[in-house]
């Protein structure tokens, strides 16, 4: 009933028209944000399609299949049209990208843990990225689609599933522009001729991104046989159809290297994307500068491009305002998280990153380990990515962002081109086997293949050592601790164990400010400045990290001297 006193009356018709006004706001927000899907001249649909299990972890729809192999890596051969690839992806794939979704979301709420700061955050995502569909070729949406149809529901209240998706091929991109979080700090090289054992080219790289133990849990391998284009095999995860690593029919191969980006202020291509198309419709390097000048992008990165062809590597640097192509003009080729071409050598940008972060670090260990190794073969190639080391062999615990191997990779890989061949790891990181496939054998049997035993490389023997364990054992405390002081997830560290995480890495200087942190947080200041101190001492991984410990001894003594 409609209350009779006017002035209860007036506020009512306020707020009624407040939040009319509201509604119809996020109303229009919603309705500038929504992604419509693309125009599609197939009629398939999920049902059109029955999956065959033809063993344990072994899947068929018609010529295409997903199974797991015996180094625990999942296999995926694909063929057709964009769409329908698309929707065979997703029905083969649709618990693996279940899990992924899972545990993707799920280290989102650790990292923010406030629920209205995930919402925000949402907003802001779906704001930013709402015109994103523009910059992805119509065939890749297709193809997305698909994938999307098959999609869990049980996050449907974060959006529609070919709208997560989509957002979810740009989140290397947003994270990596917005905050330049270290998830992305990737080092890759190149040697030929010469400086390689059989004077052909080789490459190496290790994909050193990280969204937690269970995301990197289930890898997987596609050979894709699409309608157009090139033939081509792609290492990443149950999702993704962009590239991250990979090697065409052509031998032209791609990785990404991460840089410093400016702060954008739209989305535009998804850098995993534009590496795809590269990966799909080039089969040489002037056709991969071709493509890659024609994408407009929104996060600043290297890729380095391997040519059969051409007989040689290059990086091809892409801003948002400019690309460049970097040529070493030498048998061999570096690349970490910093530009080296003519565009770019110059920028303010540019010169700060190879000033206040490790990248500079990592480019020389790699440099300095690969002139020892000259001829190399690939076997000394995944012995220089297993590299725990920092510059002149000097040990600076296990971790640090200075060595070429964090212990964090999703995985490493080597490329023969001319050959056809390529080498992908097996968990933990770049530390299990490394398993050969032969692209030749791959199509010429139309996916009925299996990997090439002959050419394993083995194991890394740290894996068998103690000194792995008392890594695993610190990186449990570490994650307990870091859940503690990010998101105040209970956690008491007694002083046994105070003392057993010290002697598991005690030459870090990860050790040292994760204590401080810890006791920063219990608002012991005298002991938190104390393990700030002693971590200073050790081998801090870049100017940015110095500055920051060297912060957090000021707040801690500004606060000690308030309560005080």
């Amino acid at each position: 009933m409609w209350p009779k006193n006017k002035i209860l009356r007036n506020v009512l018709k306020t707020f009624g028209i407040f939040l009319l006004v509201i509604g119809i706001l996020f109303g229009l927000f919603l309705w500038r944000i929504s992604i419509p899907k693309p125009d599609l001249e197939s009629t398939k649909t999920i049902e059109s399609y029955k999956r065959v299990k033809l063993g344990e972890n072994h899947f068929a729809v018609g010529n295409c299949w997903l199974k797991k192999n015996k180094y625990g890596i999942w296999e995926m051969y694909l063929e057709g049209s964009p769409y329908e690839r698309g929707l065979i992806y997703g029905i083969l794939s649709r618990e693996l990208m279940e899990k992924q979704e899972v545990h993707f979301i799920s280290q989102i709420k650790e990292m923010i843990p406030s629920s209205l700061f995930l919402q925000v955050l949402k907003g802001f995502v779906g704001w930013f990225n709402r015109d994103i569909y523009k910059y992805i070729p119509k065939e890749n949406q297709e193809e997305i689609y698909g994938v999307s149809r098959s999609f869990s529901d049980q996050f449907d209240y974060i959006g529609p599933k070919y709208y997560r998706i989509l957002n979810y091929h740009a989140a290397h991109d947003i994270g990596h522009a917005l905050t330049d979080l270290n998830i992305v700090a990737c080092t890759s090289f190149a040697v030929n001729h010469s400086l390689s054992k059989d004077s052909t080219l080789l490459i190496a790289r290790n994909f050193d991104f990280y969204m937690g133990d269970d995301f990197a849990e289930d890898k997987l391998i596609v050979f894709m046989k699409p309608d157009k284009g090139y033939k081509f095999a792609s290492y990443a995860w149950a999702g993704l159809t962009g590239v991250v690593s990979g090697m065409n029919e052509k031998g032209i191969t791609v990785t990404l290297n991460a840089s410093k980006s400016d702060v954008p202020f739209t989305a535009k291509e998804p850098i995993s994307i534009l590496a795809r198309q590269i990966l799909q419709y080039a089969g040489t390097i002037e056709e991969a500068h071709k493509i890659a000048a024609k994408s407009e992008t929104f996060v600043s990165e290297s890729l380095l491009i391997g040519s059969a062809a051409d007989d040689k590597a290059v990086i091809i640097e892409k801003s948002p305002q400019k690309m460049d192509v970097y040529d070493s003009g030498k048998d061999f080729l570096v690349c970490a998280n910093h530009y080296q071409g003519e565009a770019f050598i110059k920028d303010s940008v540019n010169i700060d990153n190879i000033k206040d972060t490790d990248s500079k670090s990592r480019f020389d260990r790699m440099t300095q380990l690969m002139g020892r190794s000259y001829p190399m073969d690939v076997k000394e190639a995944a012995g220089i990515l297993r590299d725990k080391n920092g510059l002149n062999d000097k040990f600076i615990g296990y971790g640090n962002p200075k060595s070429l191997n964090q212990l964090i990779a999703h995985h490493g890989i080597l490329f023969k081109p001319a050959k056809k061949e390529f080498w992908i790891s097996t968990p933990p990181y770049q530390l299990g086997e490394f398993i050969c496939y032969d692209l030749n054998k791959v199509f010429s049997t139309n996916g009925k293949f299996q990997s090439v035993d002959s050419l394993q490389i083995s194991k890394d023997p740290f894996l068998d050592s103690q000194e792995y364990k008392k890594f695993e054992a610190f990186k449990k405390t570490r994650q307990d601790i870091t859940r503690y002081v990010l998101i105040d997830i209970p956690f008491e560290l007694t002083p046994q164990a105070e003392k057993a995480f010290i002697a598991n890495n005690p030459q870090s200087f990860l050790t040292y400010l994760l204590l401080g942190d810890y006791f920063k947080k219990k608002e012991n200041f005298k002991k938190a400045i104390s393990y700030f101190q002693e971590s200073l001492k050790h081998d801090v991984s870049s100017l940015n990290e110095q500055e920051s410990i060297e912060e957090k001894i000021k707040d801690c003594r500004r606060v000690k001297f308030v309560k005080h």
